[in-house]
């Protein structure tokens, strides 16, 4: 998708989300107010008569699939008023089987859990009417719903960049094993490798980072505005998340044959075997991972420069060991 094609689909998506409720709550309303002007219903619902007679024109070709005109919403809006003259059905009563009300008391429950929702009352009373009118076609059948974390957390990280937002968030980190709580000015989200992302100022870190969705915990969009330094640069995304900078630790490793999917997995800047076992050099962005790395690889993984970090390493796990023994 070319540049200009890409901001102009862009552009369109908060206008189609708008549409959709307001082509659904169209027919009820006109139905209510028969004759009403073009110009009255514009204002209520905030919109243009430009935008309302095009969303009139939508609802006109709407109706039961595989039938004729005779089937579709019929609507009269030529002049300064408009009226429903036929419905397609859409007040008579919904009848539903006991799986349709099963699907629906999932679909609302499941709607009902999503944060960042602008009308919770109106989805719970929706539950409560099919819950009522299915009788006991859905009282055996106890439906738990439970939104993955990261399916709960991205709809919030995209409220707060849409909306210029800061956030509140603590966060895992698995390099340093560390959960900790900060604040973050969030730039964009992005998904890679099957995971999301959001990029963001961090004002811990005081500089650019990129989190996880799926290691957030307690994400908070707060009501004061997102405070992103002038200057700063998005990551390049083409290469991957990750990328080596010159400014990272250049660190050497040896890989024992358990371990050898980490010259596979992360960039390296050298590989050589080393007997059964195979020596690489990497650079990493926080000296933790590594750490991390070493002490759970029960000897496959050692570090052989810089000095420092391997006698750190090696220091730690003598203090495991004699906290394990005494």
């Amino acid at each position: 998708m070319t540049t200009a094609k890409a901001a102009k689909a862009a552009a369109s998506r908060p206008a189609n989300d708008e549409r959709l409720p307001r082509l659904l709550a169209l027919v009820p309303y006109l139905q209510a107010r028969p004759n009403i002007e073009v110009a009255v219903a514009a204002a209520d619902f905030g919109v243009t008569e430009a935008q309302l007679r095009r969303d009139l024109t939508l609802l006109w070709m709407c109706g039961l699939p595989g039938h004729g005109p005779g089937d579709l919403i019929d609507l009269s809006f030529e002049g300064e008023t408009v009226s429903v003259i036929f419905d397609a059905g859409m007040s008579r009563p919904l009848r539903l089987t006991a799986e349709e009300a099963l699907a629906l008391v999932v679909a609302l429950r499941t709607l009902a859990e999503a944060p960042g929702l602008a009308d919770t009352d109106a989805v719970q009373r929706a539950l409560a009417k099919v819950e009522a009118a299915a009788g006991g076609s859905v009282d055996g059948a106890a439906v738990a719903v439970e939104l993955d974390q990261s399916d709960r957390i991205v709809p919030l990280l995209h409220r707060a960049v849409d909306a210029g937002r800061a956030l509140r968030l603590r966060y895992y980190s698995a390099s340093r094993d560390e959960t900790s709580d900060r604040v973050i000015d969030p730039v964009r989200v992005f998904d890679a490798d099957g995971r999301s992302y959001v990029e963001a100022w961090c004002r811990h870190a005081e500089g650019m980072r990129v989190f996880r969705a799926d290691r957030m915990e307690d994400v908070v969009v707060l009501d004061e505005p997102a405070a992103v330094p002038a200057g700063v640069e998005l990551r390049d995304l083409s290469e991957g998340v990750f990328q080596p900078a010159s400014e990272h630790l250049l660190v050497g490793l040896r890989l024992g044959p358990a371990y050898a999917w980490v010259a596979d997995y992360y960039p390296t800047e050298g590989a050589a075997a080393d007997g059964e076992r195979m020596r690489i050099e990497l650079r990493v962005a926080d000296p933790g991972w590594v750490r991390s790395l070493v002490l759970g690889s029960a000897g496959q993984v050692e570090v052989l420069s810089p000095e420092w970090l391997a006698e750190d390493i090696r220091a730690e796990a003598a203090r495991a060991l004699d906290a394990y023994a005494g």
